[in-house]
């Protein structure tokens, strides 16, 4: 759910709010938690590994397991026989995160994204107040509400999640074109070696023949020209003179 900064402005509003948000994804059905699950742009947030289990980034591994059971059983194909392929996907979804969160390196990073995300937000304001104290204007923010800020933090981590999903794309689309572009050099070593060896047996193979032909030219050369040395030494033959 999107709030307008006009609403944002109204506490009362705001509290009401993020309250029954918080009741209702704590009891969503499973078509519920499929919707959410599957919303438009889920690509992006369900890049958020907690925000897929909705569960604190401080959980403890007994709260995420206890978490991923209850959630998964929602969402799984065998409950949803009316809409499997959906159920599926979301179920998948939910498998995915549960798994990164098990590995320490992978939840560590996801741990990182979040913090960066509230460290921005905490700067941001830091630095807005700075602006607002020297153009003599009220320090007041939205964020200073517990609720707006931890929105705040929400959005940032989620454009963080995105930013990283990204460049992670474009650092496998490269290592692709790489690993593609040194196949096709293997291959074309590969080939130019096949020729090679193709060339040069060839030659062995012809060699005796060649040599031969060579003696047998060599050969006839010789006699060509024994030949033609008898020829020259042959005496010239003597002109009779006619008598008158």
């Amino acid at each position: 759910t999107s709030f307008t900064p006009e609403c944002w402005r109204n506490d009362c509003i705001i509290s009401s709010k993020v309250k029954q948000i918080e009741k209702r994804d704590s009891v969503l059905t499973s078509k519920q938690q499929i919707e959410r699950l599957l919303r438009p742009g889920s690509s992006y947030f369900n890049l958020n590994p907690f925000e897929v289990l909705q569960i604190d980034p401080e959980a403890t591994d007994d709260e995420l397991k206890k978490r991923f059971r209850a959630l998964s059983i929602l969402v799984h194909p065998d409950k949803n026989q009316d809409d499997q392929v959906r159920s599926q996907k979301a179920f998948e979804a939910v498998d995915k995160a549960y798994k990164l969160l098990l590995e320490p390196e992978q939840r560590k990073r996801a741990l990182d994204v979040i913090h960066a995300g509230q460290e921005y937000v905490e700067h941001y304001v830091k630095e807005k107040k700075k602006q607002l104290k020297k153009d003599g204007k009220s320090l007041d923010m939205e964020e200073d509400d517990p609720e707006m800020f931890k929105q705040a933090v929400y959005k940032q981590t989620m454009k963080l999640f995105a930013e990283l999903e990204i460049k992670r794309k474009e650092r496998e689309a490269k290592d692709m074109h790489e690993r593609k572009r040194a196949r096709e050099e293997e291959i074309e070593t590969a080939e130019k070696a096949k020729r090679d060896r193709e060339w040069q047996k060839n030659f062995e193979e012809t060699r005796d023949g060649r040599v031969d032909s060579w003696r047998t030219f060599q050969a006839k050369g010789k006699k060509s020209k024994e030949k033609k040395n008898r020829s020259f030494l042959k005496p010239p033959k003597v002109k009779m003179e006619q008598r008158e």
